[in-house]
């Protein structure tokens, strides 16, 4: 997981340099590409019944999500700080949180909800709204972030029926699919060696992130492994300076340290409640129990 984060922060930090002269769809397109790579080469270990699902309406919706959770990024780092569009896109998991009660109906606290209210707090600090500070382009981020939550609610849904690995494929391929759509209308042939080398770097990277992520999640509890994604705050931050020499404000990292905090304990507390269920089921397994 560490692994794949750095991965991932070296392709938006790619990304970010790329949107500059290319349009956005196209630098998301060749993103996809790359992230279809490993779920190939799963699919020819494992066969194309990999692909059969329950719920495709849903697997649409969740790729579509995904799509315009991508797309919105990008476009924002064109103009946000690498460090502020990653702090910011934190907000996710917080985000996850409410639409989970909304659309799930799981039970959340006083606890939970008052740390998704402080990581929001901490994300209106990074952002400063109304005060000129960071560019409007955040909000996009907080958009996007919102996209993405909304995408893992659905992989909750989805898990009832159909296998993880069907569902990041199917996702895989109908984005790529979905992105190609438009890509002739947008389409800007590379005018020079390295723009054709960021592409291929960004397809590479987003490969090999995400197949190092799908096999953390496949030896590990993602309660275990998901706080390590906020590591990317420390690469965003040291690619940020080391290529565009932007470094964040102290009110960046104050901002940044309440969402992680929060993040962290609502991560903690998902873990403590997983386990305190098992222990209330294996209880009631026993022989005798009443």
């Amino acid at each position: 997981m560490l692994a794949g984060m750095f991965l991932f922060s070296a392709v938006d930090a790619q990304t970010k340099y790329l949107v500059q002269e290319l349009p956005a769809l196209q630098v998301a397109w060749a993103r996809q590409s790359g992230m279809i790579v490993p779920i190939l080469f799963i699919l020819v270990l494992r066969g194309r019944g990999l692909l059969r699902t329950a719920r495709p309406l849903l697997q649409l919706l969740r790729a579509l999500l995904a799509i315009s959770s991508s797309i919105l990024f990008i476009f924002s780092v064109r103009f946000v700080p690498l460090a502020d569009a990653v702090a910011v896109s934190f907000v996710a998991p917080l985000a996850v949180t409410i639409l989970g009660a909304i659309f799930l109906g799981e039970p959340v606290g006083l606890r939970r909800w008052t740390a998704v209210a402080v990581g929001f707090a901490g994300a209106m600090i990074v952002v400063r709204p109304g005060l000129g500070v960071i560019h409007p382009a955040a909000l996009l981020v907080l958009i996007a972030s919102t996209m993405f939550a909304g995408r893992q609610v659905i992989t909750r849904l989805l898990s009832d029926s159909d296998d993880i690995i069907t569902t990041m494929a199917f996702s895989a391929i109908a984005g790529a699919v979905l992105l190609a759509l438009p890509l002739p209308f947008v389409w800007q042939a590379p005018d020079s060696g390295l723009q054709v080398l960021l592409m291929a770097s960004i397809a590479a990277g987003a490969a090999a992130g995400e197949f190092l992520v799908i096999k953390a999640l496949q030896v590990a509890q993602a309660v275990v492994v998901a706080p390590v994604q906020y590591t990317m705050l420390l690469w965003g931050t040291g690619y940020g300076y080391l290529v565009f020499g932007d470094l964040p404000d102290h009110w960046t990292l104050i901002g940044s340290a309440i969402i992680i905090g929060s993040g962290v304990y609502t991560f903690y507390r998902e873990r403590r409640l997983a386990a305190a269920g098992q222990r209330t089921l294996a209880r009631a397994r026993r022989p005798g129990h009443v």
